[in-house]
């Protein structure tokens, strides 16, 4: 009997966020302190496991009433179906022989809940990374973001953009670029790997009680982006020069013009779009460190660089008196790398 197991890790928008989903350009890196690990295991049928998000009890009606207000209806299986079909769909349309082999898929995840490290697009790409190693199939690399891409905008009208997919099917250090005519003609962006040992000193950090629905936020820029609004449209050109800007001075090795990079691109979405009150102090108290500070995705969980350990000290502890959790982020450079997070675990 057939076994497979995939992972794949959280991730931090680092610069250019949210051009991605706007023909911008974006840097991002994926980390193993959070993940999903997921596992096929052939079987007489299709079958898909409920995880830790497709939660079917509770333990009181107001529990069950805060979650789905919070969380939704809806939970990882939907995103295992969707990436199945159209994986399957790319085979047969590819001339691509699976056979008649079925199996059944469990998975297991760590990140954080909707604090914008990417958990579900995660579940995506590790359901890819399994299809393909079960049936023995190679698609290009550049490709594979896009299969989970329109898994979840498609499928499953979720408002998303290519960032996340890209770094958690490539790991590491991602810089991408969205040229409208190159993926317009390509079905994906330009992307380029960097050595996470260029990198600056990272942190990330987030508030495990600020969970919120990210496809919001992403529908809000959306509908502002096609109606052309010029402040809208000119704020995509500015994210993507910032994370152009980022990606020169990392090759070159100027980190310390990163800073003010990243600090800026917190400062032009919160001219922009409506940024809570809860999520902008979470960036004013690690700028109180002496550290930069960004979104790392929607909101929920920023990202940033700090100078030495005496600083990620004074940033743990200005964050924790607000409910915050600080990590130094370990770079995930390949899929083989354990999730070492708060909460480790393994497939049963």
């Amino acid at each position: 009997m057939d076994v497979v197991e995939s992972r794949s890790f959280a991730r931090a928008g680092f610069l250019g966020n949210p051009s991605d989903g706007y023909f911008g350009k974006t840097l991002s890196f994926a980390f193993a302190d959070f993940g999903v690990q997921l596992r096929l295991t052939e079987s007489a049928r299709l079958r898909f496991v409920p995880g830790e998000v497709d939660d079917a009890s509770f333990d009181s009606p107001e529990k069950l009433v805060h979650d789905l207000r919070l969380f939704g209806y809806y939970g990882g299986i939907r995103m295992l179906k969707a990436v199945s079909k159209l994986f399957f769909e790319y085979c047969f349309a590819h001339g691509i022989d699976v056979g008649k082999r079925n199996f059944t898929a469990e998975y297991k995840i760590n990140v954080p809940r909707l604090v914008g490290l990417s958990g579900s697009s995660a579940i995506c790409s590790a359901m890819l990374k399994a299809l393909m190693a079960f049936y023995g199939v190679e698609i290009p690399a550049d490709y594979t973001p896009t299969i989970c891409l329109n898994a979840e905008r498609n499928e499953l009208g979720i408002a998303c953009g290519f960032q996340d997919r890209v770094i958690q099917m490539w790991n590491g250090v991602v810089f991408m670029d969205f040229e409208k005519a190159f993926v317009e003609a390509h079905e994906f962006g330009k992307y380029e790997r960097l050595d996470p040992k260029l990198m600056p000193k990272l942190y990330v950090a987030y508030d495990p009680a600020r969970a919120e629905e990210s496809g919001k936020a992403h529908k809000k820029v959306k509908m502002m982006f096609e109606e052309r609004k010029r402040d809208v449209v000119g704020a995509m050109s500015e994210f993507a020069d910032i994370a152009q800007r980022g990606r020169d001075a990392i090759v070159a090795g100027r980190l310390g013009e990163l800073p003010a990079l990243v600090n800026a691109n917190f400062d032009l979405r919160d001219k922009i779009f409506d940024v809570s009150e809860e999520n902008r102090r979470m960036v004013q108290v690690a700028r109180s460190a002496g550290v930069s500070a960004k979104f790392a995705g929607s909101g929920g969980a920023i990202t940033g660089t700090y100078e030495d350990d005496a600083q990620f000290a004074l940033l743990t502890e200005k964050l924790g008196a607000i409910g915050c959790r600080v990590l130094k982020p370990r770079i995930a450079e390949s899929d083989e790398t354990p999730i070492t997070g708060e909460s480790p675990w393994r497939c049963s």
